[in-house]
């Protein structure tokens, strides 16, 4: 079986920081970024609540242009990119009175695995001091022109490659008014049937200083939710019993991203800010995990309170307003590299495995999932339950390639180590026996690996871990 360990971790490989030459984000232009946030500005306001009918002034206008910068990109990489508007009229909280709520979408298809899809998205809408008031002037740079200008980078960036999962670009409206474009969202994704591998949302990530005078350009923050949201009673009762309040998916999602910045040598540090969203606050990915999507939000490592939801005015000598003068554009250039590298990785990656763990009352541990086709090797991971991360390298590397399951299938099992065997239960199914590893002692996950290396987010093995919507208990 030592042949079978050597063809798994040549095919298995880790992923090698990118080159300049094969660097996924060396097109992202800081210059463009720039030229878009103040293109947004220009609108006036951006404001939900605002026309949708004049040419030059509001958020309708500010969306027919997203949308004509989309085409642009599409029309560059061969009308690889479809189009569209998606939208819904809404009304609710800081929405009296039904309004249209539209947001501008590109679709880049996945050539294998078009249904499986990755989203980037930014809420493109604005607001000032009044969150209800729709005219008076809400440049809206940081929040959120910036987020919206690293949509349309990563389009033009993304869009010159062909990746096998579907890639979505989103331009929000609504967010400042209740979330209303991410719902919108949600819900048309959900009506497609679509499988979410996962979502990374863009809010205020253009500005390195803080309202104190804190700056940090080293971090970004990633927020993920611990206890998924979309968890009944006996779900979160099983997390209590087994784990999982530290290992939902918009949790390994962060943890994705953190490794993937530490491979990346001049780039971005990740700070994991481990609650859903800041203290009291809110952003569009948070329909997702309603949904029970994997999804996070990335953000400043510092915010500036001064220059954020407020009107434009000087008072007692301090300047109030979220203006493009108040912005870091390397640094949001680098949150856009980030981006992009992170969807490269996702969109080529297989979608995460569900693992279920058996360990009660026993010395081993027995973890199972099932294979799919479009994987080359699972990497099983550990950890202590005290333990933030997973580390650098997996326990075991179970290849799935064509000799290594005419293997199991022969044998019925094979000792791949002289701590673990590999089971196959079924053509689908692969169970592996961690002997001497104490289920009570350790979280597990397994992650899936391409041929061409790329790896997926870890998945725990605990209830809930699992990078798909819960089941819906229908019984009364």
């Amino acid at each position: 079986m030592r042949y079978l360990l050597m063809t798994a971790a040549v095919i298995a490989a880790p992923i090698a920081p990118a080159t300049a030459q094969d660097d996924p984000a060396a097109p992202v232009s800081q210059e463009r970024l720039q030229s878009n946030v103040e293109t947004m500005i220009s609108f006036g306001t951006r404001h939900t609540l605002s026309s949708y009918d004049d040419p030059e002034r509001g958020i309708g206008a500010a969306l027919n242009w997203g949308r004509a910068e989309f085409d642009e990109a599409s029309v560059a990489c061969g009308d690889c990119l479809e189009t569209l508007f998606v939208e819904d009229m809404r009304s609710g909280r800081r929405i009296p009175e039904p309004v249209l709520i539209r947001n501008a979408l590109a679709i880049q298809w996945g050539s294998e695995r078009p249904n499986e899809v990755v989203i980037i998205q930014g809420h493109i809408d604005s607001r000032g001091s009044d969150v209800m008031d729709a005219d008076v002037e809400a440049p809206g740079a940081n929040d959120n022109a910036s987020g919206s200008a690293l949509v349309l980078e990563a389009a033009r960036a993304l869009s010159q490659r062909q990746y096998p999962t579907t890639i979505i670009y989103a331009l929000l409206s609504g967010e400042e008014q209740g979330l209303y474009g991410g719902n919108v969202l949600a819900d048309y994704v959900t009506s497609q049937g679509w499988t979410v591998k996962a979502v990374l949302n863009n809010d205020v990530v253009g500005g390195s200083c803080g309202s104190d005078g804190v700056c940090d350009a080293d971090h970004v923050r990633v927020f993920s939710e611990g206890v998924r949201a979309d968890a009944d009673d006996a779900t979160r009762a099983a997390m209590r019993s087994r784990g999982g309040a530290n290992d939902s998916p918009s949790r390994n999602l962060s943890r994705f991203l953190d490794t993937l910045a530490e491979r990346t040598e001049g780039g971005l540090d990740v700070r994991q800010t481990w609650r859903s969203d800041r203290m009291g606050r809110g952003g569009d990915h948070l329909p997702f995990l309603d949904r029970g999507y994997p999804a996070i939000r990335l953000s400043v490592a510092i915010e500036d309170y001064d220059h954020q939801h407020q009107d434009l005015r000087v008072e007692d000598g301090v300047t109030y307003g979220d203006t493009a003068d108040e912005m870091d554009f390397p640094y949001l250039a680098q949150v856009t590299r980030l981006n992009v590298r992170a969807a490269d990785v996702l969109a080529r990656a297989p979608m995460p495995p569900v693992v279920t763990a058996a360990g009660a009352v026993r010395t081993s541990t027995l973890l199972q999932w099932d294979s799919a086709p479009d994987v080359a090797a699972y990497r099983i991971y550990r950890r202590r339950t005290d333990e933030a991360y997973w580390g650098n390298e997996p326990v075991l590397t179970v290849d799935t390639g064509t000799e290594a399951m005419d293997e199991y299938r022969t044998s019925g099992s094979a000792s791949v180590e002289s701590d673990a065997t590999v089971i196959l239960t079924s053509d689908e199914g692969l169970s592996v026996e961690l002997v001497a590893q104490r289920g009570d002692d350790w979280i597990f996950g397994v992650s899936s690996v391409a041929s061409d290396g790329s790896e997926s987010p870890v998945s725990s093995a605990v209830p809930g871990g699992g990078f798909y919507p819960l089941p819906i208990d229908t019984e009364d």
